[in-house]
């Protein structure tokens, strides 16, 4: 039975590379990297570049911007570590494809691609480590896409943190296990 952990925190805290520090630590230096992002043009690019010259040669890729719990399945089979980068890019990508005037189909889309994520983790032998980006902390967007992109990704997080073994805040580069400090009610 495969286990979850989320790592989460806002931009450049610390995340990524707190998450391919555990990675590479729980598959004894080996591990697989999922990698949610498409690239569109030279900024993202630039960014890919930084992670992957980061990573270094022990990790093996899977690209997988859709349908990423078929990835998480195949990597299972081979890895003790599974390291899925990010999933609010991968909420991002199903919103650009979407149709966004349905609101009733974006949320129940999201939940069941989430929730495939989820099974396909927990039904692996590895453990999969889940990068999101905490978008919920500062004021309320201005325009809907933007709301509805706060709020499926809120969505997401809060759907792997209820399955997660571990939750990590990251902030300056420190991390914190949020499940050691939950207040249980």
């Amino acid at each position: 039975m495969g286990k979850i952990i989320l790592v989460t925190g806002g931009a450049r805290s610390g995340k990524s590379s707190f998450a391919e520090r555990l990675a590479e630590k729980i598959g004894n230096g080996r591990a697989a990297y999922i990698a949610t992002a498409q690239i569109f043009d030279d900024e993202m690019n630039f960014r890919v570049k930084l992670h992957q010259a980061r990573r270094g040669k022990n990790w093996t890729t899977f690209e997988a911007p859709f349908a990423a719990e078929e990835k998480i399945f195949e990597a299972g089979k081979i890895f003790d570590a599974i390291l899925f980068d990010c999933v609010t890019i991968y909420v991002s990508n199903f919103l650009c494809a979407a149709n966004l005037d349905d609101e009733k189909f974006l949320y129940d889309e999201l939940r069941a691609r989430i929730q495939k994520l989820i099974d396909a983790a927990k039904n692996s032998d590895a453990v999969t480590i889940f990068v999101s980006n905490e978008v919920g902390g500062g004021i309320v967007p201005e325009n809907k896409l933007a709301r509805r992109f706060r709020d499926l990704a809120g969505l997401a997080n809060q759907m792997l943190a209820a399955q997660s073994e571990k939750v990590f805040l990251t902030v300056a580069g420190l991390a914190v296990d949020l499940k050691k400090l939950e207040e249980k009610l």
